[in-house]
Protein backbone atom coordinates (compact mmCIF):
# COMPACT_ATOMS: atom_id res chain seq x y z
CA UNK A 1 0.00 0.00 0.00
CA UNK A 2 1.40 3.40 -0.85
CA UNK A 3 2.04 5.74 1.89
CA UNK A 4 0.97 9.44 2.36
CA UNK A 5 4.00 10.73 0.92
CA UNK A 6 4.46 8.69 -2.02
CA UNK A 7 1.11 9.71 -3.08
CA UNK A 8 1.84 13.27 -2.31
CA UNK A 9 5.14 12.92 -4.10
CA UNK A 10 3.27 11.05 -7.30
CA UNK A 11 0.92 13.72 -7.52
CA UNK A 12 3.77 16.26 -7.79
CA UNK A 13 1.61 18.28 -4.49
CA UNK A 14 3.35 21.80 -4.03
CA UNK A 15 5.38 22.54 -1.13
CA UNK A 16 5.36 25.94 -0.64
CA UNK A 17 3.16 27.72 1.72
CA UNK A 18 2.87 24.18 4.35
CA UNK A 19 5.26 24.93 7.33
CA UNK A 20 4.00 25.01 10.81
CA UNK A 21 3.96 28.30 12.15
CA UNK A 22 5.75 29.69 15.41
CA UNK A 23 6.88 32.91 16.12
CA UNK A 24 9.37 31.21 18.21
CA UNK A 25 10.24 27.39 18.91
CA UNK A 26 10.91 25.88 22.37
CA UNK A 27 13.22 22.69 22.10
CA UNK A 28 13.45 20.25 25.16
CA UNK A 29 15.89 17.08 24.89
CA UNK A 30 13.90 14.10 25.65
CA UNK A 31 15.57 10.87 25.13
CA UNK A 32 13.46 7.65 24.78
CA UNK A 33 10.28 6.40 23.10
CA UNK A 34 7.85 9.63 21.84
CA UNK A 35 4.19 8.94 21.49
CA UNK A 36 1.45 10.32 18.72
CA UNK A 37 1.43 13.17 21.46
CA UNK A 38 4.85 13.15 22.50
CA UNK A 39 4.49 16.20 25.05
CA UNK A 40 2.11 14.29 27.41
CA UNK A 41 3.20 10.43 25.64
CA UNK A 42 6.81 10.39 26.56
CA UNK A 43 9.02 9.35 29.48
CA UNK A 44 8.75 13.31 29.91
CA UNK A 45 6.12 13.85 33.04
CA UNK A 46 2.59 14.15 31.26
CA UNK A 47 1.64 16.70 34.06
CA UNK A 48 4.39 19.11 32.89
CA UNK A 49 3.60 18.14 29.30
CA UNK A 50 -0.12 19.30 29.83
CA UNK A 51 0.83 22.74 31.30
CA UNK A 52 3.39 23.29 29.15
CA UNK A 53 0.81 23.25 26.09
CA UNK A 54 -1.77 25.08 28.13
CA UNK A 55 1.04 27.69 29.28
CA UNK A 56 1.87 28.28 25.23
CA UNK A 57 -1.45 28.43 23.83
CA UNK A 58 -1.96 31.97 22.52
CA UNK A 59 1.84 33.01 22.52
CA UNK A 60 3.34 32.17 19.25
CA UNK A 61 5.32 29.70 20.80
CA UNK A 62 5.79 26.01 19.66
CA UNK A 63 7.02 23.39 21.92
CA UNK A 64 8.55 20.21 20.92
CA UNK A 65 11.05 17.43 21.90
CA UNK A 66 14.31 16.77 20.46
CA UNK A 67 16.46 13.49 20.78
CA UNK A 68 19.83 13.10 19.04
CA UNK A 69 19.96 10.41 16.13
CA UNK A 70 20.13 6.82 16.59
CA UNK A 71 19.25 4.10 19.19
CA UNK A 72 16.76 5.79 21.92
CA UNK A 73 17.19 4.34 25.28
CA UNK A 74 15.87 6.46 28.10
CA UNK A 75 18.48 8.29 30.45
CA UNK A 76 19.27 9.63 33.69
CA UNK A 77 16.37 11.45 34.63
CA UNK A 78 18.72 14.04 36.67
CA UNK A 79 21.39 14.03 33.85
CA UNK A 80 21.54 17.50 31.90
CA UNK A 81 19.55 18.38 29.25
CA UNK A 82 19.49 20.36 26.37
CA UNK A 83 17.14 23.29 26.03
CA UNK A 84 16.79 25.55 22.97
CA UNK A 85 14.65 28.68 22.04
CA UNK A 86 14.60 30.16 18.68
CA UNK A 87 12.99 33.74 17.14
CA UNK A 88 12.21 33.23 14.23
CA UNK A 89 10.63 37.13 13.11
CA UNK A 90 13.39 38.66 9.94
CA UNK A 91 15.01 41.39 11.41
CA UNK A 92 15.16 39.64 15.56
CA UNK A 93 16.37 36.36 14.94
CA UNK A 94 18.16 34.64 17.49
CA UNK A 95 19.01 31.12 19.10
CA UNK A 96 19.40 30.64 22.77
CA UNK A 97 20.51 27.73 24.51
CA UNK A 98 20.76 26.44 27.91
CA UNK A 99 20.92 23.11 30.04
CA UNK A 100 18.63 21.84 32.73
CA UNK A 101 18.45 18.87 35.35
CA UNK A 102 15.14 19.91 35.76
CA UNK A 103 12.52 20.23 33.06
CA UNK A 104 9.89 21.38 35.68
CA UNK A 105 12.04 24.74 35.34
CA UNK A 106 10.63 25.72 31.57
CA UNK A 107 7.18 26.58 34.05
CA UNK A 108 8.79 29.38 34.79
CA UNK A 109 9.46 30.78 31.67
CA UNK A 110 7.21 33.35 30.08
CA UNK A 111 5.86 32.46 26.98
CA UNK A 112 4.30 35.12 25.82
CA UNK A 113 7.53 37.08 26.01
CA UNK A 114 9.25 34.52 24.40
CA UNK A 115 6.98 34.60 21.38
CA UNK A 116 7.71 38.11 21.04
CA UNK A 117 10.97 37.92 20.83
CA UNK A 118 12.33 38.58 24.33
CA UNK A 119 15.34 36.14 25.44
CA UNK A 120 16.05 38.10 28.78
CA UNK A 121 13.72 35.56 31.01
CA UNK A 122 15.10 32.38 29.30
CA UNK A 123 19.00 33.85 29.75
CA UNK A 124 17.69 34.37 33.63
CA UNK A 125 15.66 31.41 34.09
CA UNK A 126 18.02 28.83 32.46
CA UNK A 127 21.21 30.62 32.34
CA UNK A 128 20.52 30.37 28.70
CA UNK A 129 23.37 31.97 26.28
CA UNK A 130 23.90 32.45 22.79
CA UNK A 131 24.04 29.41 20.32
CA UNK A 132 27.20 29.61 18.37
CA UNK A 133 27.50 26.27 16.79
CA UNK A 134 26.28 24.91 14.03
CA UNK A 135 23.02 25.74 12.42
CA UNK A 136 19.80 23.41 13.94
CA UNK A 137 19.10 20.35 12.14
CA UNK A 138 15.85 19.22 13.17
CA UNK A 139 14.14 15.99 11.31
CA UNK A 140 10.91 14.86 12.15
CA UNK A 141 11.18 11.40 13.16
CA UNK A 142 8.26 10.16 15.07
CA UNK A 143 6.66 7.34 13.69
CA UNK A 144 3.44 7.37 16.16
CA UNK A 145 2.32 10.43 14.63
CA UNK A 146 2.71 8.86 10.70
CA UNK A 147 4.88 6.49 9.75
CA UNK A 148 6.27 8.07 7.14
CA UNK A 149 8.43 10.12 9.61
CA UNK A 150 9.88 7.04 10.98
CA UNK A 151 10.39 5.41 7.38
CA UNK A 152 12.39 8.24 6.11
CA UNK A 153 13.20 10.91 8.99
CA UNK A 154 15.15 8.31 11.14
CA UNK A 155 16.99 7.13 8.12
CA UNK A 156 17.82 10.88 6.97
CA UNK A 157 18.94 12.00 10.10
CA UNK A 158 20.96 8.97 11.23
CA UNK A 159 23.01 9.49 7.65
CA UNK A 160 23.46 13.02 8.63
CA UNK A 161 24.82 12.41 12.10
CA UNK A 162 26.97 10.02 10.72
CA UNK A 163 28.40 12.15 7.83
CA UNK A 164 30.03 14.37 10.14
CA UNK A 165 27.16 16.93 10.08
CA UNK A 166 26.66 19.16 13.05
CA UNK A 167 23.25 19.93 15.15
CA UNK A 168 21.29 17.01 14.00
CA UNK A 169 18.53 16.50 15.98
CA UNK A 170 15.59 14.28 15.66
CA UNK A 171 12.28 16.76 16.38
CA UNK A 172 8.59 14.85 17.34
CA UNK A 173 6.46 17.25 15.09
CA UNK A 174 6.76 19.79 12.58
CA UNK A 175 3.21 18.87 10.42
CA UNK A 176 3.21 17.83 6.97
CA UNK A 177 4.04 14.38 7.15
CA UNK A 178 2.81 13.85 3.40
CA UNK A 179 5.90 15.94 2.55
CA UNK A 180 8.51 13.73 4.53
CA UNK A 181 11.01 13.79 5.38
CA UNK A 182 10.38 17.21 6.89
CA UNK A 183 13.19 19.76 8.19
CA UNK A 184 13.30 22.31 10.48
CA UNK A 185 16.41 24.61 9.77
CA UNK A 186 17.04 27.41 13.10
CA UNK A 187 17.77 29.74 13.85
CA UNK A 188 16.45 31.56 10.48
CA UNK A 189 13.05 28.87 11.02
CA UNK A 190 13.16 27.88 7.50
CA UNK A 191 11.08 24.06 7.47
CA UNK A 192 11.56 22.27 4.26
CA UNK A 193 10.15 19.01 2.55
CA UNK A 194 11.11 15.88 0.64
CA UNK A 195 14.43 16.23 2.28
CA UNK A 196 17.52 13.90 1.20
CA UNK A 197 21.06 14.82 2.58
CA UNK A 198 22.45 16.87 -0.20
CA UNK A 199 20.31 19.31 -0.46
CA UNK A 200 20.13 18.97 3.49
CA UNK A 201 23.78 19.83 3.27
CA UNK A 202 23.58 22.45 1.06
CA UNK A 203 20.94 24.00 3.14
CA UNK A 204 22.82 24.17 6.05
CA UNK A 205 26.09 25.46 4.15
CA UNK A 206 23.61 28.59 3.00
CA UNK A 207 22.59 29.27 6.18
CA UNK A 208 25.90 29.59 8.22
CA UNK A 209 26.51 32.06 4.98
CA UNK A 210 23.39 33.92 6.24
CA UNK A 211 21.65 32.10 2.97
CA UNK A 212 18.31 30.98 2.44
CA UNK A 213 17.67 27.89 -0.25
CA UNK A 214 14.06 27.99 -1.72
CA UNK A 215 14.31 24.83 -3.66
CA UNK A 216 12.18 22.41 -1.40
CA UNK A 217 11.43 25.10 1.22
CA UNK A 218 7.95 25.07 3.40
CA UNK A 219 8.03 28.72 4.09
CA UNK A 220 9.50 30.52 7.43
CA UNK A 221 7.82 29.56 10.41
CA UNK A 222 7.41 33.89 11.17
CA UNK A 223 4.80 33.58 8.97
CA UNK A 224 1.28 32.18 8.67
CA UNK A 225 0.75 29.78 5.55
CA UNK A 226 -0.07 33.01 2.92
CA UNK A 227 2.91 34.90 4.05
CA UNK A 228 5.23 31.60 3.86
CA UNK A 229 3.78 31.49 0.14
CA UNK A 230 3.89 35.10 -0.57
CA UNK A 231 7.38 35.10 0.94
CA UNK A 232 8.69 32.30 -1.19
CA UNK A 233 7.26 33.49 -4.59
CA UNK A 234 9.33 36.98 -4.02
CA UNK A 235 12.67 34.95 -3.37
CA UNK A 236 12.27 33.29 -6.51
CA UNK A 237 11.03 36.24 -8.42
CA UNK A 238 13.90 38.86 -7.79
CA UNK A 239 16.47 36.26 -6.93
CA UNK A 240 17.05 37.19 -3.24
CA UNK A 241 18.29 34.24 -1.08
CA UNK A 242 20.09 36.45 2.14
CA UNK A 243 17.89 35.04 5.14
CA UNK A 244 16.70 38.28 7.11
CA UNK A 245 16.24 40.45 3.59
CA UNK A 246 12.31 40.22 2.98
CA UNK A 247 9.31 40.19 5.90
CA UNK A 248 5.70 40.05 5.58
CA UNK A 249 4.39 43.38 6.59
CA UNK A 250 0.89 42.98 5.64
CA UNK A 251 -1.63 40.41 4.82
CA UNK A 252 -5.69 41.37 3.25
CA UNK A 253 -8.12 39.24 2.99
CA UNK A 254 -9.61 35.93 3.89
CA UNK A 255 -9.76 32.20 2.86
CA UNK A 256 -9.88 31.89 0.12
CA UNK A 257 -7.53 34.96 -1.60
CA UNK A 258 -4.92 37.10 0.10
CA UNK A 259 -3.37 40.51 -0.79
CA UNK A 260 0.24 39.96 0.90
CA UNK A 261 2.79 42.83 0.71
CA UNK A 262 6.07 41.71 1.20
CA UNK A 263 9.01 44.26 2.25
CA UNK A 264 12.52 44.25 1.45
CA UNK A 265 14.66 45.40 3.85
CA UNK A 266 16.31 48.47 0.94
CA UNK A 267 12.85 49.54 0.49
CA UNK A 268 11.46 47.99 -1.92
CA UNK A 269 7.65 46.42 -1.49
CA UNK A 270 5.69 43.54 -3.32
CA UNK A 271 2.09 42.93 -3.64
CA UNK A 272 1.37 39.53 -3.89
CA UNK A 273 -1.83 37.34 -4.46
CA UNK A 274 -2.18 33.89 -3.31
CA UNK A 275 -5.24 32.04 -3.58
CA UNK A 276 -6.36 28.86 -1.42
CA UNK A 277 -7.16 25.89 -3.67
CA UNK A 278 -7.82 22.14 -2.87
CA UNK A 279 -5.40 19.79 -3.88
CA UNK A 280 -6.85 17.60 -5.97
CA UNK A 281 -7.34 14.50 -6.73
CA UNK A 282 -7.88 13.43 -3.47
CA UNK A 283 -4.99 12.02 -1.49
CA UNK A 284 -4.59 10.80 2.33
CA UNK A 285 -2.74 14.05 4.43
CA UNK A 286 -1.37 11.23 6.48
CA UNK A 287 -0.80 7.54 6.34
CA UNK A 288 -3.82 5.91 8.36
CA UNK A 289 -6.33 8.66 6.91
CA UNK A 290 -8.95 9.02 4.63
CA UNK A 291 -8.71 10.86 1.51
CA UNK A 292 -9.13 14.46 1.25
CA UNK A 293 -8.05 17.64 -0.62
CA UNK A 294 -5.51 19.24 1.91
CA UNK A 295 -5.61 22.96 1.47
CA UNK A 296 -2.62 24.75 -1.25
CA UNK A 297 -1.00 28.40 -1.39
CA UNK A 298 -1.35 29.33 -5.33
CA UNK A 299 0.60 32.15 -5.83
CA UNK A 300 -1.26 34.35 -8.72
CA UNK A 301 0.57 37.55 -8.79
CA UNK A 302 3.76 39.13 -7.87
CA UNK A 303 3.67 42.82 -8.24
CA UNK A 304 6.08 45.36 -7.57
CA UNK A 305 5.16 48.66 -5.67
CA UNK A 306 6.49 52.27 -5.92
CA UNK A 307 7.17 53.78 -2.88
CA UNK A 308 4.92 55.85 -2.51
CA UNK A 309 2.21 52.95 -2.78
CA UNK A 310 4.21 50.72 0.04
CA UNK A 311 4.23 53.63 1.89
CA UNK A 312 0.68 53.84 1.52
CA UNK A 313 -0.52 50.94 2.16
Amino acid sequence: MSTCSTVSLDLDEPVAGTAATAATWLLLEQPGPWGAKALTQSHLDPALGRALEAAAEGTGVRIALIRRPGRHADCDRSAPRRVYAAHTTPGSVWLRTATTRDPGELLGLDLAALGRGEHHGFDTLLRGRPHTGAPLALVCTNGRRDRCCALLGRPLAAELAASGVEGVWEVTHLGGHRFSPTLLVLPYGYAYGRAHAPAVKEVLHGVQEGRIVVEGCRGNSAWERPGQAAELAVRRAVGEDAAQALSVVRTEGSAPRWEVTVAHVDGRHWRVGVAQGASLPARPESCGSGLGTPARMDVVEVRALAVAAALAG
